[in-house]
């Protein structure tokens, strides 16, 4: 009797130290899937910012110029409906210019035809890059200085 007893004793004990390593072992699971994760969504957002950084110095260079900004980044020109000028890029999953079939990323580069209330003259665009899924990675407000209006000094 003291044998049988030593032996269920001794699977209780087994069974105990599996169920502890199965809980540790979804822990464990559940931590590595969030770090993917957030691993997934920092790389997103970093070469997010590096088109978009590519994209504004573009757009200075060429002084607000679409069809030059759309030429050199490997995008289309498009108007929306309110007749303002639009450069669509698309971005496959590896950041590489794309089609909009084979697209994971697209960045949208819109000219905002609202007028600033300063005494300079500004072209100004919004830049969106978002995953094709509408989730937005980051956004941008673009300006180029044209010309100073009068003579140069604030009233």
């Amino acid at each position: 009797m003291t044998q049988r007893s030593k032996s269920t004793l001794f699977l209780i004990e087994q069974l105990i130290v599996i169920a502890v390593f199965a809980i540790s072992a979804v822990a464990c699971v559940s931590i590595l899937s969030t770090a993917f994760f957030y691993t997934n969504n920092s790389s997103a957002t970093r070469h997010a910012l590096i088109r978009a950084e590519s994209s504004a110095e573009v757009y200075k260079a060429t002084g607000g110029d679409f069809s030059a900004v759309a030429s050199v980044m490997g995008g289309v020109v498009r108007q929306s409906e309110s007749d303002a000028d639009i450069v669509v890029v698309y971005y496959d999953s590896n950041w590489q210019n794309s089609d909009e079939a084979n697209a994971g990323f697209v960045m949208t580069l819109q000219a905002d035809t609202s007028r600033n209330s300063y005494d300079f003259e500004f072209t100004t665009a919004n830049l969106v890059i978002e995953r094709i899924t509408g989730e937005e990675l980051l956004t941008l407000e673009l300006a180029v200085l044209d010309s100073m209006l009068g003579n140069g000094e604030r009233g």
